[in-house]
């Protein structure tokens, strides 16, 4: 019953900050924007059981509105202090500037350890090129990655929007060193197709596909395209903090094989999922018996029907699926 009365009374506290925001005039940057959008996150941070999934419909609406109006002041935030650090000789001297700096920091750190058990980092085996996708026009999370963790690698971000990369590319175009390894596209990442065969690993950032049917679209397209064991990192949200930013379930990354998945229980607001790109037909329709099975898409070690469907391939040249 406790849990209900607390459930409850989080979906409730939910609605009335988003009755507040929905009315504002704008979403940028202000003291009545920053406290209303602050107070909702700290309503969502705390470890909670809820699902959001089970919700009532109109409960769902309003998720869905949030997020997108979530997205809408990230966007404005980012534009206002990226401009604000492109006014010092050298914005990443000053990248603490940003309230949230500290945040990045932690994820960065978090995604680039998890990274690190599933690709060979130490062991001077970094990801030669790496692609972020929606990465606006503060891209912290390339910058501290190449900053301070593969410092040896390329970094291609991929925006939309022509002004966010340009604000995103006056931040690193002083620095000797990030200028050479960090490049911007401005392309809807829909019409990539081969070049994103050149990349080791991809970020999807938490805001491209603010509807879960969009980012499916995106993922299958990036499954398409992406190399054969590749790996994409991505974000997701968990418990409360589901009604900030869409969840991504193992499920929706049909064509990849899930290692990871990691919930925060800190101010750290994402959960990471680290999924790899199948390299052949017979990995996918290993993942499509586990799902008949209902064992899901994070596969068991050893499966006898796996092994016996390997052996009657075993001197069959396999094609790659995509």
């Amino acid at each position: 019953m406790g849990s209900l009365h607390q459930e409850s009374g989080l979906v409730t506290k939910v609605c009335e900050i988003y009755a507040k925001i929905s009315k504002l005039e704008t979403l940028k940057p202000s003291p009545d924007v920053n406290s209303l959008f602050t107070e909702l996150v700290v309503a969502c941070i705390p470890p909670s059981s809820i699902n959001v999934a089970t919700l009532p419909q109109n409960i769902q609406e309003t998720r869905s509105k949030l997020i997108k109006l979530c997205g809408e002041a990230e966007g404005y935030l980012e534009a206002h202090f990226s401009t604000l650090l492109a006014t010092f000789p050298n914005p990443l001297h000053h990248l603490d500037v940003f309230p949230y700096y500290s945040n990045y920091l932690k994820l960065s750190q978090l995604e680039f350890d998890i990274l690190n058990q599933h690709y060979s980092v130490e062991q001077d085996v970094a990801p030669k090129r790496v692609a972020f996708v929606g990465s606006g026009p503060l891209p912290l999370t390339s910058i501290v990655l190449a900053l301070y963790h593969l410092k040896n690698t390329e970094f291609h971000n991929y925006d939309i929007d022509d002004s966010a990369n340009s604000m995103a590319s006056r931040l690193v175009s002083p620095d000797p060193d990030l200028s050479q390894r960090m490049f911007f596209h401005t392309t809807d990442i829909m019409e990539v197709t081969d070049d994103l065969k050149e990349y080791d690993v991809v970020f999807l950032a938490a805001l491209v596909g603010m509807d879960i049917k969009d980012k499916v679209k995106v993922i299958e397209h990036l499954a398409k395209y992406m190399a054969p064991g590749a790996m994409l990192m991505l974000r997701s949200a968990h418990g409360a903090r589901a009604f900030l930013y869409p969840v991504v379930d193992p499920e929706d990354l049909y064509g990849f094989e899930v290692l990871s998945i990691f919930h925060p229980q800190d101010e750290v607001i994402n959960s990471v999922v680290i999924a790899r790109k199948y390299s052949s037909r017979l990995e996918v329709e290993h993942l499509d018996h586990h799902q008949k099975l209902g064992m899901g898409s994070i596969l068991p070690s050893s499966c006898k029907y796996c092994d016996f469907q390997a052996f009657n391939n075993i001197s069959t040249q396999q094609d790659e699926y995509y």
